[in-house]
């Protein structure tokens, strides 16, 4: 497992203490919060790479803090409790999280659950950037065919109307999208041009 800059924020000092040692002992970085507050700030400036979060923490509690930093500040997050409810338990699923550990916690169990924690956040950000390129090329075909439709209005065939969208990105150094724009931004072909 690679060294990372873990942020843990938890209310109790003798557990941040406790984290500290576990995680410097994994071979972490670690910065330490006494709430959700802190811990917010910390993501922000520090960037760490993880943030362990216990649940219930004054002024923030865990889960506000996870739905924060899942927004603002993406990682792979783990909340830490000593609460085992089956409400808590629902409202953390909810949430951009990679894992739940119930207190007390062991060296082995931790590094266990930072090792799936991260593997699975590196799964969803490859996922999500598919989607958003998918999302793209969607897009850019819908722009493609309909500027295609605006030139064969004009005259031209489907593919001469394809070929004068190339052709126009490759002279103008745009991509075939930014042509497809183009061509639909003037309302027509001036078929020369």
């Amino acid at each position: 497992m690679r060294r990372l800059k873990v942020l843990v924020a938890d209310d109790e000092a003798i557990i941040r203490m406790g984290l500290r040692t576990m995680l410097t002992g994994l071979g972490h970085e670690v910065l330490l919060a006494a709430n959700g507050r802190d811990a917010l700030h910390l993501a922000r400036t520090a960037r760490p790479d993880l943030a362990l979060l216990d649940l219930q923490m004054p002024l923030t509690d865990g889960l506000e803090a996870a739905k924060v930093i899942a927004r603002k500040h993406p990682m792979p997050i783990i909340i830490l409790t000593a609460f085992s409810q089956a409400d808590l338990i629902e409202r953390a699923a909810q949430l951009p999280i990679q894992a739940y550990l119930v207190k007390p916690v062991n060296d082995r169990d931790l590094a266990a659950a930072i090792e799936v924690a991260v593997a699975r956040f590196e799964d969803a950000q490859a996922s999500s950037r598919q989607i958003a390129e998918l999302r793209e090329s969607v897009e850019t075909r819908k722009l493609v065919e309909r500027a295609k439709g605006l030139l064969m209005q004009g005259g031209l065939s489907e593919n001469e109307a394809y070929h004068l969208l190339q052709q126009r990105a490759r002279d103008q150094r745009i991509n075939l999208r930014q042509a497809a724009e183009a061509v639909l931004a003037q309302g027509g072909p001036k078929i020369g041009a």
